[in-house]
């Protein structure tokens, strides 16, 4: 376990209910946001880039 790893389990679960709010925000502006908020390092920036969903094709 890294010593990040709550602060991006905390960014992770943020951005998510962003987007259950609002399915159709900007993810990456969600993910800037959240590297903001949770203090997060580029390293943990780009776990969220990878792991969060992209929207659904309409």
């Amino acid at each position: 376990m890294g010593l990040g790893e709550p602060s991006v389990r905390k960014a992770l679960k943020w951005v998510n209910e962003q987007l259950e709010e609002n399915p159709k925000a900007d993810r990456t502006r969600l993910i800037d946001e959240a590297c903001r908020r949770f203090d997060l390092t580029p390293l943990d920036a780009d776990f969220l880039y990878r792991n969060i969903k992209s929207p659904p094709k309409e």
